[in-house]
């Protein structure tokens, strides 16, 4: 099967000025080869690959990078890891644009070292300067409501709240949090950070997202690229159970076939 052609029975997603026909994008650390992440990358069928730019030597083009081994066709998206103010922050997204990237970073401000979780002032500021700078902006932030209405208002080209904190696989933790930031913003929605099984995937895209991004949950599987190919199965379900319109949950059991004018047993 061709997975970018399966990708694109999805309907395609727009951010900034940039339409993507796949919903999962992928990330680039902890594999153990740059050889089995291509091959991730391919079997996923992603469209764009987030690459933190304190992994890469731009200042020496003609060195091998991680960026030698994303699949033709991948738009790369940018990031800010690592960076605990909102100075910080710009200055990597600089970096990235002077080095020919682009204008599309994700923008990561981080206020808890231990817990890497968003700081929401600096993010907000970051975010604000960056728009303003011309920068189509996807941002990293807490599952905050009111947050994200924010970020949106600021001029957030996605806003990209974390299911749970980076790296731990503990899926989705508060769903109706997705909910209620779906019901308030109008940008796309992605789920970032905390997915671990492909069943995280699906219940983000039931609950709201137009996206996942997945690293580690396909990273440091036992079978990186089996794992990669099943996330894309499991976002392309997701969407399509969202879109089909699932039964309302109620207290009592209900038949399943119908049993007006049926006789009763001993009547």
């Amino acid at each position: 099967m061709d997975n970018r052609n399966h990708a694109k029975d999805l309907p395609p997603v727009r951010i900034g000025s940039r339409t993507f026909h796949s919903r999962l994008f992928v990330g680039t650390g902890k594999y153990e080869t740059l050889d089995v992440m291509k091959q991730a990358l391919e079997a996923s069928g992603t469209e764009l690959v987030t690459v933190a730019l304190r992994r890469v030597n731009l200042n020496n083009p003609n060195e091998p990078t991680i960026l030698d081994a994303i699949p033709q066709g991948c738009t790369i998206l940018p990031n800010t890891a690592g960076c605990y103010s909102a100075e910080e922050a710009i200055q990597v997204a600089h970096l990235a644009r002077a080095a020919g990237i682009g204008d599309l970073i994700k923008l990561e401000v981080i206020g808890d070292q231990n817990l890497l979780w968003p700081d929401p002032v600096g993010t907000l500021e970051a975010t604000r300067q960056l728009v303003e700078e011309g920068f189509a902006v996807m941002v990293y932030t807490a599952p905050d409501p009111v947050l994200a209405a924010h970020l949106e208002r600021a001029g957030a080209a996605a806003v990209m709240p974390l299911g749970s904190p980076i790296g731990s696989g503990q899926g989705v933790l508060d769903v109706r949090q997705i909910q209620r930031i779906r019901a308030r913003i109008s940008v796309p929605l992605v789920v970032d950070a905390g997915i671990g099984s492909p069943s995280d995937a699906a219940l983000a895209m039931e609950a709201g997202a137009d996206a996942v991004l997945v690293n580690t949950a396909i990273a440091r599987a036992q079978d990186p690229v089996a794992m990669a190919a099943a996330m894309r199965e499991a976002v392309w379900a997701g969407y399509w159970g969202r879109m089909a319109g699932r039964i309302p949950r109620v207290e009592d059991a209900q038949p399943s076939s119908p049993v007006e004018g049926m006789p009763r047993v001993g009547a």
